[in-house]
Formats: structure tokens, sequence, C-alpha cells
């Protein structure tokens, strides 16, 4: 007897901040912008696609096409979907990097001049 078999879909498993903040996390790791387009995309799916559309205003197979494995979506249409998903970018300072770390009461006095 065969083993009945279905494809995997992560998005079934996005189900909590936590795990949607991971699954982008990981997929930010290797700094490639497919997969995290494509990431992001799967995200859409597991909170809803349509709302998402419907919320940043294009038609939802538009946005199906953008957050593709090839979609090339306008960065604009990125931060749309994030802020849609109650999420935002962080920037810091990756692990392997040369860069000195930063002295966050730097940025706070700029900020008072």
């Amino acid at each position: 007897m065969a083993i009945e078999t279905r494809p995997f879909d992560a998005a079934e498993y996005l189900d909590t901040p936590e795990a949607i903040i991971a699954y982008l996390e990981d997929a930010l790791a290797d700094a490639d912008p497919g997969e995290f387009i494509e990431a992001l995309g799967v995200v859409a799916r597991a909170k809803g696609m349509a709302s998402i559309a419907r919320d940043i205003g294009v038609a939802r197979p538009a946005l199906y096409r953008s957050l593709s494995e090839d979609g090339r979506p306008e960065f604009g249409t990125v931060m749309k979907v994030l802020h849609t998903l109650g999420l935002s970018f962080h920037v810091s300072v990756a692990a392997n990097s040369t860069m000195p770390a930063p002295n966050p009461g730097a940025y706070h006095a700029l900020a008072e001049a």
C-alpha cells in the first residue's frame, strides 16, 4: 500500500507572531531578496491574502504575483504588507560584521541636535 502524502505548506504553521517573525528572520538570514519576498507571500497567505490586498489597495491576484518566488514587488509594497501584518523592519549590526556595535547614546545626541 502506497503512503499518501500532501505538499508541505508553511502557511499552515504560521499561527503565532513568534512563528511569523522566526520564519521571516530565517528568510532574511541568507540575504536573498527572492527568498524573503516568497516568505512574506507565505505569511500573507497565512493571514489572509484577500484582506491584505484590500488593506493596501491592490488586487489580490497582483499581490499573489508580487509576493511569489519570481515576484519583484516595489519596496513600498513590501513595507505596506509588513505594516498591514503589524510588522516592521529592524536594522542591526550583523553577527559577522566588522562594523563596531552602535552606541545607543549617539543616536539620541544626534536626534536632540
